[in-house]
């Protein structure tokens, strides 16, 4: 499919999001590899394919939930950034709120 720099600007436009010339320039090439797909899976005969709601497995298969040791304060907190008194420490992001 033919796309121009103007059809990429309008999709960036559509989005929201701001691109430079030189993404614009990769997307022309890309989003044309993506319609293009795209068309071909639209010619395809699919008359004998039965339709289907979804495409995910039929049963959900689940392990047995069973207790088990938990990982343990100290092991916890062991690679957090910031620690006091076994728990983690984060950067107040309340107004008025004191870290």
């Amino acid at each position: 499919m033919n796309l121009s720099i103007e059809d990429v600007y309008h999709v960036a436009n559509l989005a929201r999001i701001a691109i430079s010339e030189d993404e614009a320039g990769a997307l022309v090439h890309d989003l044309g590899r993506i319609l293009e797909y795209a068309e071909t899976l639209q010619s395809l005969d699919v008359t004998d394919v039965q339709e289907t709601s979804h495409i995910g497995v039929k049963e959900t298969v689940t392990r047995a939930d069973e207790p088990r040791p938990s990982l343990g304060t100290e092991r916890a907190v062991a690679n957090a950034p910031d620690e006091e008194d076994g728990q983690f420490r984060v950067p107040a992001v309340l107004e008025g709120a004191s870290s």
